[in-house]
C-alpha cells in the first residue's frame, strides 16, 4: 500500500526554511529596533546609509559632470543652478562632493575587510597559542602602534608612490594594530573557559577551536571596532589626498577638493567648507553607529 502526499500541502523542508527566514527577520527587526531607541545611533546609521545611497545612485543625484571645466563659471557661489557653488575650474562642487562619495566609501570598504580579517587573525593566534607566537606577533604589533598612524600612512605612502590602491595599502597597514590587540585580548579571556576545555578534550584540533568557537566569539568586538576606526579611515585618506598622495587629480576626493581650494577659502567659502563638513559629518556618522553597535552587540554593556 502506497501513501500519497497532498502536493497542496508544504514539503518539511519548505517549511524548516520559511522558519529560518522568519527567525533572521525578526532577529532583524529587533536590532533596528534597538538602533532606533538610540537617537545618535539612528542619527549616525541614517547618514551612513544615506552616503551609501548617494555613492550608488551618483549618476542619477549629480547635477553635473563632476570633472568637466567650465572656466567661464570659475568660483561661483551657491545658486539654483550650482547648489554649492563650482570651484576654481568651474566645477560643479555638489556634483564633485557626490561622486567623492565613491572614493570615500571605496577607501572605507576596502581597509575594512582587509583590516578585520588580518588583526583578527593575528589576535586570536597570538592569544590562543601564548609564549613565542605571542610574543613575536605582539612586539611586531608595538612596534606599529608606536607611530602615529598618520606619520605611519605617510611613510608607506611616500614609499609606495601616490594613488588609491597606495592609499588603502597604507591605511591597511597601519589600522590593523588595535584590531589584533583587541581579538588577542578577547581570546586570553576564552581560551581557558570551560567549553573550549570540553571542546579540546573531545580531541577538535587548534585551527577547529580558533575557526569554529573562538573566532565567532570575537567577532561582534572587532566589527565593533572596525566601524569606530572607520572615521578615523575617512580622516587618514582626506589627510593623504589634501597631501597630494591619494587620488590624484581630477578624481573628486574630498581632501583633495579642500587641499585645491585653500587658495580660495578667505573669499570663496564654499570650496573648502562643503567637503570639509562631509568629512566632519560622516565621521562623526560612523563614530555614533560604533557606539550604538557596542551597545547592541557587547552584553557586558547591559
Amino acid at each position: 500500500m502506497t501513501m500519497s502526499i497532498d502536493p497542496a500541502l508544504p514539503s518539511p523542508g519548505s517549511i524548516k526554511h520559511s522558519g529560518r527566514w522568519r527567525r533572521l527577520l525578526s532577529r532583524t527587526g529587533g536590532f533596528l529596533g534597538k538602533m532606533a531607541r538610540n537617537p545618535l545611533t539612528a542619527i549616525g546609521g541614517g547618514i551612513v546609509l544615506l552616503l551609501m545611497l548617494v555613492a550608488l545612485f551618483a549618476p542619477w543625484i549629480a547635477t553635473h559632470h563632476p570633472l568637466i571645466q567650465d572656466l567661464n563659471n570659475t568660483l561661483l557661489p551657491p545658486s539654483s543652478a550650482h547648489w554649492f557653488g563650482t570651484d576654481e575650474f568651474g566645477r560643479d562642487v555638489f556634483s564633485r562632493l557626490v561622486y567623492g562619495s565613491r572614493i570615500t566609501l571605496y577607501i572605507v570598504l576596502l581597509v575594512s575587510i582587509t583590516v578585520g580579517p588580518l588583526g583578527l587573525l593575528l589576535g586570536v593566534t597570538a592569544g590562543y597559542f601564548g609564549g613565542k607566537v605571542d610574543m613575536v606577533l605582539m612586539r611586531v604589533t608595538d612596534i606599529f602602534i608606536s607611530f602615529p598612524s598618520l606619520v605611519l600612512a605617510l611613510a608607506f605612502v611616500a614609499a609606495l608612490g601616490p594613488g588609491l590602491e597606495h592609499v588603502v595599502i597604507a591605511i591597511t597597514l597601519t589600522a590593523w594594530p588595535p584590531v589584533a590587540r583587541l581579538a588577542r585580548a578577547e581570546t586570553l579571556s576564552l581560551r581557558q573557559s570551560d567549553f573550549i576545555s570540553a571542546v579540546r578534550l573531545l580531541g577538535a584540533s587548534p585551527l577547529r577551536i580558533l575557526l569554529r568557537h573562538i573566532v565567532p566569539l570575537c567577532l561582534p568586538s572587532v566589527i565593533i571596532r572596525i566601524t569606530m576606526n572607520m572615521a578615523g579611515i575617512i580622516l587618514t585618506a582626506a589627510g593623504l589626498g589634501f597631501l597630494g598622495l591619494g587620488a590624484q587629480p581630477p578624481d573628486p576626493e574630498w581632501g583633495a577638493m579642500i587641499s585645491s581650494g585653500r587658495r580660495y577659502m578667505m573669499e570663496c567659502w564654499w570650496v573648502v567648507t562643503i567637503p570639509g563638513l562631509a568629512i566632519l559629518i560622516n565621521s562623526l556618522a560612523f563614530n555614533f553607529l560604533g557606539d550604538g553597535l557596542r551597545d547592541i552587540l557587547d552584553p557586558r554593556t547591559e
